[in-house]
């Protein structure tokens, strides 16, 4: 496996792993993952004494400065020494373990006019084309005069894709949602966007799988969307498989996002469709309760979802999702019954 076919490009990164055994599997399944140190197809468990830190979160809570530690052991020239494994030997699991998941709704503009223009009523008799320009209208005023929307995810959802996405049987409507996740390092309370960054440990990738036809409550509308069945089941929210360091990232606000489905491209597009960017996101999410290290908050997903190609989640399914210099992450798909 190559820096390249790992979709990495930052100078390193941190992952969670299990060695595997020379049938492939992890050498102990089911046991505590290592913390590792990434450097290109290459990856090194982590001794407390080189984090510095008793454990992942304790690292992140130092801010920029814990990172810089890492550096020394990133040199090229030692990655071929003792302790190196090849990634193609690991196991690689979800690399954050948050206490809290913040997710965004509505945030990638032409996603929302997409949405708008599905949900169209029969009775409007506005052309499509009109009702698009009403909508990219309305995203730009909430733009300049909203703020952001956001709700709750359960840490108890997050895995790597080292495993299965498992279709629960109660619905056939489950979907994709890739999106841009930022971790967060020092804690962040009422902080302002001018200082929001600072909060940034770094960046991961995630899909945040929704059963669409849970999202809305059907025996009460009035109370509107339920979150809670439409995106929380086991293995709702693959992550990673690396935590690439903030400062890896030039520009969060211009990153690639695509996600395949057995080949096919879904979603295509880049952060800059973002109406509320990174640190209006955390400026707005820090003034309710504080954001702690180690957290994730999902900047939203762009167009491409399953609702919009009339496509939704199938036994078998692969996705492949990918973020400009983050990684790949590879999800596959099983029913219930194959399970």
């Amino acid at each position: 496996m190559t820096s390249s076919s790992t979709g990495l490009t930052a100078p390193f990164a941190l992952a969670r792993f299990s060695a595997n055994g020379p049938n492939g599997l992890p050498l102990e399944p089911g046991g505590p993952p290592s913390l590792g140190l990434v450097v290109g197809s290459r990856i090194r468990p982590l001794t407390e004494s080189e984090l510095g830190a008793p454990d992942l979160n304790s690292f992140l809570a130092e801010g920029p400065d814990a990172w810089t530690r890492l550096a020394s052991l990133a040199d090229e020239e030692q990655v071929d020494g003792t302790g190196w494994l090849d990634l193609a030997d690991v196991t690689l699991t979800a690399p954050v373990e948050p206490r809290q998941v913040l997710q965004t709704g509505a945030n990638y503009r032409t996603h929302v006019i997409d949405l708008v223009v599905a949900g169209r009523q029969k009775t409007d008799p506005r052309p499509v084309e009109e009702l698009r320009e009403w909508a990219a209208e309305m995203m730009d005023t909430r733009a300049r005069e909203g703020i952001p929307y956001f709700f709750i995810g359960l840490p108890a959802c997050v895995v790597g894709d080292d495993v299965e996405l498992v279709l629960p049987a109660y619905s056939d409507q489950h979907d994709w949602e890739l999106e841009l996740t930022v971790v967060i390092g020092k804690p962040a309370f009422k902080v302002d966007r001018e200082h929001a960054m600072e909060h940034v440990a770094g960046f991961t990738i995630a899909n945040d799988i929704t059963t669409r036809d849970l999202v809305f409550r059907q025996d009460m509308k009035e109370i509107g969307t339920d979150w809670y069945r439409a995106k929380n089941a086991p293995g709702f929210l693959p992550v990673g498989p690396f935590l690439v360091p903030a400062s890896a990232v030039a520009d969060p606000g211009a990153l690639h996002l695509r996600l395949d489905l057995n080949g096919d491209t879904m979603q295509d597009a880049t952060t800059s469709d973002l109406l509320f960017d990174i640190p209006a996101l955390i400026a707005g999410a820090s003034q309710n309760m504080p954001l702690l290290p180690g957290d994730l908050l999902l900047t939203g997903s762009p167009a491409g979802n399953g609702a919009k190609w009339g496509r939704l989640l199938r036994d078998g399914d692969v996705m492949v999702a990918s973020i400009e210099g983050l990684g790949t992450q590879t999800v596959r798909c099983v029913s219930d019954q194959s399970r």
